[in-house]
């Protein structure tokens, strides 16, 4: 057993033993490696534990390792990366700037698992043969999806996708190229009087930041997959059809109850869904 894998055993018993939480309490999980390697460190002097050959690359494996998610966290600390997933234990890749990557980082498949159940730990959500997919928020704000087999052919299958933060404004995304001057005008002026505003595209595309940016109003409202938001439903035909159809589908019937609204109604100027 190497070094670092000597230190990260006792930094998991220290945790162990006073009953730290290395999900919610990073800082004392930093504060315990860095006393348990003043320890290992006088204890190397004498030959008992092997030399850590570099204390800075240790402490970090450690931490990542205990109160982090291993090998993937050094793709989670890079503001380069978008996302990342795991095809295999062998094929791990991230996308930068959209650009997808195979990564050298190689895992077990005992490994893989492990990350995915410290990754639902803070969620409280399960994988298992009765729940073979899941969803889940990760601390820092990235979403996480996750697939086990039967579902998938052999290999554990996940995803993470970070939320990186490229542009404020649209002035920011006039700047970046993904909004031409004349359009962004336009988003301005068709926020400030009110219009609603339906801003739709693939994964990737920008549909959070395209929402971000724009100015603030009091009715905004992100639906993240909108075929689980929207129930699609025929509209009513005939004469008045139309004024019946705006009030079952997007607004409040007589009754107070919400109804659902068709995505193609969705989509017209007529409907009233906020």
């Amino acid at each position: 057993m190497d070094g670092v894998a000597i230190l990260e055993s006792e930094v998991r018993e220290l945790i162990r033993r006073r009953g730290v939480d290395p999900v919610r309490d990073r800082a004392g999980v930093v504060a315990l490696v860095h006393a348990a390697m003043a320890d290992y460190d006088e204890r190397s002097l004498i030959g008992s534990v092997p030399p850590l050959v570099d204390t800075a690359a240790a402490h970090k494996a450690v931490v990542d390792a205990v109160a982090g998610l291993g090998p993937l966290q050094r793709y989670l600390d890079d503001d380069e990366v978008e996302e990342i997933w795991i095809n295999s234990p062998s094929q791990v890749f991230v996308a930068r700037r959209g650009e997808p990557e195979l990564t050298t980082t190689i895992l077990t498949d005992a490994q893989v698992r492990d990350l995915v159940e410290q990754m639902l730990k803070a969620s409280g959500r399960r994988l298992d043969l009765s729940s073979p997919f899941v969803d889940a928020s990760l601390p820092g704000g990235e979403r996480l999806h996750a697939v086990i087999p039967d579902v998938t052919r052999r290999h554990w299958s996940v995803n993470i996708r970070k939320y990186v933060v490229r542009a404020t404004s649209l002035d920011d995304m006039v700047a970046l190229g993904s909004l031409t001057p004349q359009a962004a005008a336009f988003l301005q002026a068709a926020v400030r009087v009110g219009l609603n505003v339906l801003v739709s595209g693939a994964t990737q595309a920008g549909n959070p930041t395209s929402g971000e940016s724009t100015p603030s109003c009091p009715k905004r409202r992100t639906l993240n997959g909108a075929t689980r938001a929207v129930r699609v439903k025929p509209l009513a035909r005939g004469r008045g059809g139309n004024a019946r159809a705006r009030d079952r589908c997007c607004g409040r019937a007589s009754s107070g109850a919400v109804r659902s609204c068709s995505l193609s109604h969705a989509r017209s100027p007529a409907c009233r869904l906020r």
